[in-house]
């Protein structure tokens, strides 16, 4: 029997970028969605739980930060759409070698690339993947149950920005439209940055994609 669905929340760096740790109750499994610098330090939590994985939304700096630092304490698959595999890596494609201040980012390789034909089962439920390019050609947004993590594709009130290398806005709207404003007006979204909102919410009042 499934237990309850926990989430928790690590706000973290210089972006103040949304880290996820999704548990069930009853298993003890769990995953992370994204690992940005300075994830290390809730190692402790994870100890108590069986990390299965970690599911990146995208492969900019301020969500992949903390991943060398991570697979040091644990030996945890992670996954990225091909799109983005050879950025973890790479400064340049990544971000973190435009921002003065900001130490070069150079990430280990994933474990494997994902897109929206891939299913994963978690705790007897499926996460389903969905491919939202727009802020960057690989975004991803997961959704379990009747929550969706969706990186830096729709904020509360607001939507990714376009201006950085690889970015589309009318990509990205497409995909608001297309993809994640065809989920239920109830999905709970939980978004790389900021405070979690809805699906109903965001199509009745987000001025920048109305449905």
């Amino acid at each position: 029997m499934n237990g309850v669905l926990r989430v928790q929340t690590f706000v973290l760096g210089i972006a103040q970028t949304n880290n996820y740790l999704i548990s069930d109750e009853n298993s003890k499994e769990a995953f992370l969605i994204d690992a940005g610098e300075g994830i290390e330090a809730y190692i402790p939590e994870f100890t108590t739980l069986k990390l299965k994985m970690v599911l990146l939304t995208h492969a900019h700096f301020d969500h992949i930060a903390g991943l060398s630092a991570l697979k040091e304490s644990f030996d945890v698959p992670v996954y990225i759409h091909p799109a983005e595999a050879d950025w973890l890596h790479d400064p340049q494609k990544n971000g973190s070698g435009w921002w003065p201040g900001i130490s070069p980012v150079i990430a280990p390789p994933p474990d494997g690339t994902i897109d929206e034909k891939n299913v994963f089962e978690f705790a007897g439920r499926n996460i389903h993947i969905l491919h939202v390019p727009g802020h960057s050609p690989g975004s991803l947004a997961y959704r379990i149950d009747n929550v969706a993590f969706v990186g830096d594709t729709l904020f509360h009130g607001s939507i990714g920005r376009t201006d950085l290398p690889g970015g589309d806005a009318i990509v990205l709207t497409q995909s608001i439209r297309e993809t994640l404003y065809r989920l239920p007006d109830d999905t709970i979204i939980y978004p790389g940055h900021g405070p979690q909102t809805t699906i109903g919410w965001e199509k009745a009042h987000n001025l920048y994609v109305r449905a």
